[in-house]
């Protein structure tokens, strides 16, 4: 098979030369949108655009013995109510609501051939060109005979758009490499002489049951008996078979407990039987409620066993669930400590080809309520440079995640200068990298998820570094959710003393408290040194007290991380992100930067403000030393976190 270029080559195109055996009447489309952003979707031969808000469907009526194709376009702006004409970033039909033609990759397809050969439709999905949205093509037979003659149907679940390697990236869409590179050691399938970075693979592992690169000799074509009408679900949980199912047109009698009817015979039995019970001692009422009792004992152990179950159960899109005993002999009975933190410890491992992390909580009771937030948070929103939740397990008292490795652990170990440490201090590319992927991370929970993600624990051990020192945000245990439609949101002190905002005192917080988290890490890369350090003198113990002192003496270059020449070398360009984190710093937080405007400005795309208060510490001692008992709200609900807008 080839890839679809622009003029969208059919990948069905021999079965096309079939002979088609037209049926009478049409097959529906059920078209439902489970993204946490709008679709306009898109079909031809029918014409048919429409908006589609999140939960929302549209049914199309395809006619018989035809070609039809069905894909979701984003980012569009249409005058609905005169011309019907505006702009999407993908999939767009010449700029119109309603298409007569094909859109504008790259994209994501669904593609039908209705009533070919014997009777039979064949579909597929294609990325064609690329990608924008993931996509579910479901059967759903008619006059309710299951699934009988049809293929389950292809499944394109993740959402490569937010994790597109960044040579791909388009706007709302993610570029196919075979068109980019024109290259084909970058469209090959791992069986002929690929090249050191074969995307393709990434297109496939993200998407495997896609016709998705020119070498793709898979079996991604699935059949149905015509008749058939099919659901096409945009951004589909990661199970939803039972929303096939139609509704049974007989459906099966209720349990009965006992007859309606007896004759005389059996009525004259249950008298006498009725007779005996009548008379039976005591004893047997006690042996009723021993077994009763013994009944409720192996329900509560079952309880126990599946306590997890109740609580993920009902959670759509969770990543993969590992039994203990797997993350035991994964982790060689938790025998390499990664590290630990403030609710367990991590430790290494291998699951299959993959080396794992594998985070324990210590105390189930205490941290029940952020390892459900974590998985919620993070099996539901994929960036790159936001930590890889592989899965978890949550059986009897045992919660644990599985995170993918990071060779380099956290940034702690790397920007705190320690007699104990070996690690040569980093250069200045590197932590002006480090400090650009931090702010790429914070944006997308701030600005692109459905709802704002304030993650509320943003500190260096929280930061890890692959073998390149790329940088992702982890531990979304204490994060808080925040509606687009709110300015504030109001919960209990939760974070790590040193990194607090001044607003943490009225504990009515947004997701600015980000921002000033991350000016205290920005200079605590850029010094090498931790922002409350007591083993310093009186006068240095903080860091940003002392930033505050430094600017109005006009002596900023004295913070410059002594351990390294190379900053010292561009001490001009680090004073520049001095001046940035001093933005971030502001006490009154609307005088803060949204974390996209601060990687406008790492990107050279903006200045930083200028006119800035040099004030960073609000005036109580108590933001300093807050208490450690810092208490938790409720965790956030997996359906308010899902992908971007």
């Amino acid at each position: 098979m080839t890839v679809m270029s622009s003029s969208w080559t059919l990948h069905l195109l021999p079965l096309f030369l079939l002979l088609s055996v037209a049926t009478v009447g049409a097959t529906t489309l059920s078209i439902t949108n489970r993204c946490s952003y709008t679709v306009w979707p898109a079909a031809v031969p029918v014409g048919g655009g429409v908006q589609l808000d999140p939960g929302e469907s549209w049914n199309v009526n395809m006619p018989s013995a035809t070609r039809g194709r069905v894909w979701p376009r984003t980012g569009c702006s249409f005058d609905l109510e005169g011309t019907g004409k505006g702009s999407c970033q993908t999939g767009d039909c010449g700029g119109v609501l309603t298409c007569t033609g094909n859109g504008q990759p790259p994209l994501t397809l669904a593609e039908f051939n209705f009533n070919l050969g014997e009777g039979m439709d064949f579909f597929d999905i294609s990325l064609v060109d690329g990608f924008n949205v993931p996509m579910d093509v479901l059967p759903v037979p008619a006059n309710g005979q299951g699934q009988k003659g049809c293929s389950t149907g292809p499944r394109c679940a993740a959402n490569i758009t937010s994790q597109c390697p960044s040579d791909l990236k388009a706007p709302g869409g993610c570029n196919s490499p075979c068109t980019v590179f024109k290259q084909d050691k970058y469209c090959c399938t791992g069986n002929g002489s690929c090249g050191p970075t074969n995307y393709s693979e990434f297109f496939k592992r993200m998407c495997p049951d896609a016709y998705s690169y020119p070498l793709d000799a898979s079996n991604t074509t699935w059949t149905c008996p015509s008749g058939t009408n099919y659901q096409v679900i945009f951004c589909p949980p990661s199970n939803i078979s039972a929303l096939a199912s139609p509704p049974t047109a007989n459906p099966p009698s209720p349990i009965v407990t006992e007859p309606t009817h007896m004759n005389s015979s059996s009525s004259s039995r249950s008298r006498v039987f009725g007779v005996i019970l009548g008379s039976v001692s005591s004893s047997i009422v006690l042996v009723i409620f021993i077994t009763f009792f013994a009944y409720k004992r192996r329900k509560w152990r079952q309880r126990e066993v599946q306590e997890g179950d109740e609580e993920f159960g009902e959670l759509p899109g969770l990543p993969t669930r590992f039994t203990f005993q797997q993350l035991q002999e994964a982790t060689s009975q938790f025998r390499v400590k990664l590290g630990e933190g403030g609710f367990g410890s991590v430790f290494q491992g291998q699951y299959g080809e993959e080396r794992i992390a594998v985070k324990r909580l210590d105390r189930a009771g205490q941290g029940k309520r952020e390892f459900l937030a974590e998985v919620q948070t993070i099996g539901n929103i994929h960036h790159i440079n936001l930590v890889r939740l592989i899965g978890f397990c949550a059986e009897k008292s045992h919660r644990l995640l599985v995170y993918e490795y990071m060779p380099n652990g956290s940034l702690e170990r790397w920007i705190y200068c320690r007699h104990d440490s070996n690690n040569p201090p980093l250069d200045w590319q590197t932590r002006h990298k480090i400090i650009t992927h931090i702010a790429k991370g914070l944006s997308y929970l701030h600005e692109e998820c459905m709802k704002r993600i304030a993650h509320l624990d943003v500190k260096p051990q929280n930061i890890l570094l692959d073998e390149n020192f790329n940088a992702k945000l982890s531990d979304f245990g204490l994060c808080k959710l925040i509606d687009r439609d709110k300015s504030q949101v109001i919960t209990r002190m939760r974070g790590t003393p040193g990194y607090l905002a001044p607003e943490w005192l009225t504990s009515q917080i947004t997701e600015k408290v980000d921002v000033y988290s991350f000016g205290v890490v920005v200079m605590e890369i850029i010094s090498g040194r931790r922002n409350l350090d007591t083993s310093r003198s009186e006068e240095s113990i903080h860091l940003i007290t002392l930033l505050e002192e430094k600017v109005k003496s006009d002596e900023l270059a004295y913070l410059i991380d002594k351990h390294s020449s190379d900053m010292q070398v561009h001490k001009q360009e680090v004073i520049q992100m001095m001046k940035l984190a001093m933005w971030c710093l502001q006490v009154d937080c609307k005088r803060r930067p949204q974390m996209s405007e601060v990687v406008k400005v790492l990107e050279g795309n903006m200045d930083a403000e200028s006119n800035i208060d040099h004030n960073f510490v609000a005036n109580s001692p108590a933001m300093l030393w807050v208490a450690e008992n810092i208490g938790l709200s409720d965790p956030p609900v997996a359906t308010d976190l899902s992908g971007p807008r």
